[in-house]
């Protein structure tokens, strides 16, 4: 018999807030090149962004039950992440359900298999972040768990990690870490934009990068 659960420890708004003005490139490299998913993951449009705590689900390759009970009990905000065995050639989720997660207020779904009725989806603006879209339709079938650990994108998730997903992909936070992997954020940003400072001011890229000493010690020669 299978027992539904709620994510057992949530992150805080304010934990969600504060990541979610970064990037998804940005705070992998911030929080030391960690938890970014396969890049094969990716939106079914190039505007859909998302950020909240990840509501886990299992299910059997080409069975969206558990989707559909995913759906029916997260809560407002969540993001529905599914690990489908990285089936590719099966459409487990379109605009019905995506109207469906709309309705309860449903930050998103992230998922490893495949979607369809991409077009819709895109209309409706429901984050969407798929390894594959695909026509063929699913079974209803096979009960497994929610709300457990689960591996999507070569990444192990927990419920209440917080997912951010961008057009560039996703990564994954650790809940506990998200006001340090926030602040480190924000310190790459405020250097980035330092670079860009100097660019602008007519500095060359190897002065910004400090490229002379590892240049040095490989042997380069440039005659220009």
């Amino acid at each position: 018999m299978i027992h539904i659960k709620q994510i057992p420890e949530r992150p805080s708004q304010e934990d969600i807030a504060a990541l979610a003005p970064f990037s998804p490139a940005t705070i992998h490299e911030a929080q030391g090149r960690r938890g970014a998913l396969s890049s094969r993951i990716k939106p079914v449009d190039y505007r859909m962004k998302l950020c909240g705590p990840a509501f886990t689900v299992k299910s059997a390759p080409r069975d969206n039950i558990m989707l559909q009970l995913a759906i029916n009990y997260a809560n407002p905000g969540d993001i529905i992440v599914v690990s489908g065995g990285e089936y590719e050639e099966a459409g487990s989720f379109g605009d019905v359900l995506a109207n469906a997660c709309l309705a309860k207020g449903i930050g998103g779904l992230v998922t490893d298999t495949g979607v369809r009725d991409t077009l819709q989806l895109r209309d409706l603006g429901f984050p969407v972040f798929s390894l594959s879209v695909c026509i063929k339709g699913t079974v209803k079938e096979t009960l497994t768990s929610v709300n457990d650990p689960i591996i999507v994108g070569d990444e192990l998730i927990y419920p209440g990690d917080i997912i951010v997903g961008d057009a560039d992909g996703l990564v994954v936070v650790r809940r506990a870490e998200a006001q340090e992997v926030a602040k480190l954020s924000q310190a790459r940003e405020d250097a980035e934009a330092g670079f860009i400072a100097a660019y602008k001011a007519g500095k060359s890229v190897i002065e910004v990068s400090n490229l002379e000493p590892v240049l040095k010690s490989k042997g380069f020669k440039s005659d220009i």
